[in-house]
């Protein structure tokens, strides 16, 4: 293999590299990693029942939520 063909793959492996990274530090400013409740609920409400009753509490927050009126 020649010297320009290793310099070549090196280089494209440093700027694939470096987009990966540049997008892994977007999503972690962004937020994205930030749900812990997903993760945990995920172990607590694995079966179905368990999960329709998590859907069912999670819908009764958001019409909490939506028919709050501050005074």
């Amino acid at each position: 293999m020649s010297s320009w063909v290793i310099a070549m793959m090196l280089g494209v492996s440093i700027f694939l590299g470096a987009i990966g990274l540049l997008a892994f530090l977007w999503a972690v400013k962004n937020g994205q990693f930030d749900d812990e409740k997903k993760f945990l609920n995920a172990t607590k409400f694995d079966g179905e029942d368990e999960l329709n009753d998590a859907i069912k509490q999670e819908r009764k927050k958001e019409e909490i939520k939506k028919n709050y009126r501050p005074e």
